[in-house]
């Protein structure tokens, strides 16, 4: 890749350090008791959807030895 030869327009991007600024930003403001409730809610609720479309699905995941089937076409049926 070619380098350009000509200055950056914005140079002062580079520089950025020289700019910094000594002002602290303000303190996070803290959430209150309710906010911390409704936050623990949707987190449970997250958490119990998931368990429960867990539970659910399990049985259609594992393999049921007593309902396996050998398919048969009706063709070979045939006599």
């Amino acid at each position: 890749m070619f380098r350009r030869r000509e200055p950056v327009p914005f140079a002062f991007i580079a520089e950025a350090d020289h700019f910094r600024s000594n002002v602290t930003p303000p303190e996070r403001e803290r959430p209150s008791a309710g906010q911390r409730a409704g936050r623990a809610l949707v987190g449970l609720t997250v958490v119990a959807g998931l368990v429960g479309a867990l539970l659910i699905g399990m049985p259609a995941l594992s393999i049921d030895q007593t309902t396996q089937h050998v398919q048969q076409s009706e063709a070979s049926d045939s006599r």
